[in-house]
Parts: structure tokens; C-alpha cells; sequence
């Protein structure tokens, strides 16, 4: 009997997704653990692996949309492995072209003289015709797009973004953060950093520790909304934005509160290469109590980020760009960046979201403090 593909079981809330490869074709020979196909859902890809050995149908193809549970094909067991393919025997090498002085072969004939041709007498030249330009034939219309359905995960973006413009009260407040002192920390600690840590040390880690310092000073931005409840959290789960061919997805640092810079550093390097191999969990991208936003990766100097429900702030950074500041009176060039924090006005008001976004500027001016708890 063929052993049946089943879509396995991929966390509590993944109830299904669509096929977005196949990485055999119908009828291959397939050995046990091989990965068939994988599965995009609106949280991960999910790889599918072969349970048994033999040859394969397919049963759903790219695009379908699967249930938890769902045949997506067979494996017929009792079909031996094909044979291995003989090496094939080396072809004898082609004769190499005789140069074109070599002398004739002994007893060969030569070649019979080529006859003398005499040039016609040239005709006489008649003028061209006009050359009538033709009208180019428009592309047809399919040839000018393309339709593709809407990934599982981009669907859930985008339910995601348009649920929180519509239930939430989103207001956006705005500041500038001089990086002089953290650039030049980071310049001075980065070669004993790597040595020790084996990796670099980033901005992102210093923004999340900014963050936690700032959710400590103003608790009320730590909070979401559950029905006609407001949930006070008291851990500190933060949220990274990463973009990825295939969307915007969320990895979650955990107790961000208690991990060193070096912890926080490789965290985001794992969730980066996982992400980029589609290998993210569910239990990775779920619990996050607040996001952070670079789109100064991308060059942007200035964006209102959305929240991330059931959240109730987001920060987005941007660019780092020089440009004149007033310092002690004394017009001078800094790297600047512009900060942005969108939160949800229902539960969060101003004076609190604005001491909230002075603190992270305070912590980023000053990492010094961080460093050292103050």
C-alpha cells in the first residue's frame, strides 16, 4: 500500500498554508528524510520530509492551499531504486585541422586547381525604395503582468496591519537622537568585543537595552489590550522587524532584560539565519510585548511605524545622517538619527509615550549609563 504524504502538525494556531515548492518532480525515486516540499504558512515555512523510500506522486501542487493533516501525495514503497549509471566511456578526440602549409600526404591526390573567375562587369545602381517606417504592434496585454495568489504569510500582514489601523488609536511622536558617543564606544570596544564574543557588536542591541531601560521608567507603555482588559506585563520579551523575501516577520528576543550585549548579538544573528533558510518556529515569532523597527537599513530618515498587536508601541529607527546641530550655543555636525514611536492612544497618552521615546534618546546619548546600570 503507498505510504501517504500527510501536512504534519505545526504548532497550536497553524492550521494550514500553501505549497510554495516541490523539490521533486512527479514519479522521482525519493529516499527516507529527503525534504519533499515546503510549506508556507502565515507565520514560517515548514519543510516536509519523506517518511519512506520509493517513488513519488504528487498529489497537491505549488500554490495549493493545505489543511493540518492533508495528503499531499504518495510514495509507492515497493519501487526499487534505479540502477546507478555506468560511467560512460571517454569519446576518442577529433582529428586536429591540418595546417594550411603542411605537405600534401604521400600518394594522395591533389587537389584540382581552382578555375580563374573573372569579375562580372559591375551593373548599374538603381536608387533604394523609400523606407516606410511600420507601426509597432502593441505587447499583448498578458505579457505586461503578472498574477500570483498572495502568500499565506503576506495575507497575514496585511489582515495584521489593517486590523491595528482599525482597532487601534495610533498616534505617532517623533525625536532625534545624536549617535556621536555610541558610535565612538562601539568604534573602541569592537575589536575586543569580537575577539572575546566572536561577534560584532551592533546598534540593535543597544537600542533593545534602551528599550528595556525605558519600559522600566514608564511601565504604561508595557501593556495591551484583552477585550475591556488592559494586561499589565512585567517581563521583557522585545520584538525585531526582519525583512525576508518572503515578508516582515517579527522574531522575539526573550528577557531581553537579563542577556548581555554578546547574548543579544548572537540571539540576532541566529533569528537572522533562520530566517533567511525559512527554518523560524511559530514559538519564535509569538509573545513579544513591544517591536523595534530599523528602517535605516533601507535609508529611510523618517516613517510612522505601525503596531504589532496586541501591542501597544512600536519604535522604528532610521538613518543615521550628519547634518548641523546646536551644541552649547555652537552650530556643529553630527550623526543624527530621527526616532519614531507609534503606540496605541486608547491606553497610552502623550506625556507617557513622549517620556518614554526622552528616555531611549537619554540611554543612546549616554550608553555609558547602560554599561554600567546607572
Amino acid at each position: 500500500m503507498p505510504h501517504e504524504i500527510k501536512i504534519p502538525a505545526l504548532g497550536e494556531s497553524v492550521t494550514g498554508g500553501q505549497i510554495s515548492h516541490w523539490n521533486f518532480k512527479d514519479g522521482d525515486y525519493v529516499k527516507t528524510g529527503d525534504i519533499l516540499l515546503v510549506l508556507e504558512t502565515d507565520k514560517v515555512a515548514a519543510e516536509v520530509t519523506a517518511e519512506a523510500s520509493g517513488t513519488l506522486t504528487i498529489g497537491k501542487h505549488v500554490d495549493d492551499e493545505v489543511e493540518i493533516g492533508a495528503v499531499v501525495g504518495q510514495i509507492d514503497e515497493s519501487a526499487a531504486a534505479p540502477a546507478a549509471k555506468p560511467a560512460e566511456a571517454p569519446q576518442p578526440a577529433a582529428p586536429a585541422d591540418a595546417p594550411a602549409n603542411a605537405e600534401p600526404t604521400p600518394g594522395a591526390a591533389e587537389p584540382a586547381p581552382t578555375p580563374e573567375v573573372k569579375p562580372a562587369s559591375a551593373p548599374e545602381v538603381k536608387a533604394a525604395p523609400p523606407i516606410i517606417p511600420v507601426a509597432k504592434t502593441p505587447a499583448p496585454a498578458a505579457g505586461r503582468v503578472t498574477r500570483k495568489k498572495m502568500s499565506p504569510l503576506r495575507r497575514k500582514i496585511a489582515d495584521q496591519l489593517v486590523s491595528a489601523q482599525h482597532t487601534a488609536a495610533i498616534l505617532t511622536t517623533f525625536n532625534e537622537c545624536d549617535m556621536s558617543n555610541l558610535m565612538a564606544l562601539r568604534s573602541n570596544l569592537q575589536e575586543s568585543f569580537v575577539a572575546k564574543h566572536g561577534v560584532k557588536l551592533g546598534f540593535m542591541s543597544f537600542f533593545i537595552k534602551a528599550v528595556v531601560e525605558a519600559l522600566k521608567a514608564v511601565p504604561q507603555i508595557n501593556v495591551r489590550v484583552d477585550g475591556d482588559e488592559i494586561v499589565q506585563q512585567h517581563y521583557y520579551d522585545i520584538g525585531v522587524a526582519v525583512g525576508t523575501e518572503r515578508g516582515l516577520i517579527v522574531p522575539v528576543l526573550r528577557d531581553a532584560d537579563q542577556q548581555s550585549f554578546a547574548e543579544l548579538e548572537k540571539d540576532i544573528l541566529g533569528y537572522a539565519a533562520k530566517a533567511k533558510e525559512g527554518k523560524l518556529q511559530v514559538s519564535d515569532l509569538t509573545g513579544g510585548v513591544f517591536t523595534i523597527s530599523n528602517g535605516g537599513v533601507y535609508g529611510s530618515l523618517l516613517s510612522t511605524p505601525i503596531i504589532n498587536p496586541p501591542q501597544s508601541a512600536i519604535l522604528g529607527m532610521h538613518t543615521i545622517q550628519k547634518r548641523p546641530v546646536a551644541v552649547n550655543d555652537q552650530v556643529v555636525i553630527r550623526p543624527m538619527m530621527n526616532l519614531a514611536l507609534s503606540y496605541d492612544h486608547r491606553v497610552v497618552d502623550g506625556k507617557e509615550a513622549v517620556t518614554f521615546l526622552i528616555r531611549v534618546k537619554d540611554c543612546i546619548e549616554n550608553p555609558a549609563r547602560m554599561l554600567v546600570g546607572a
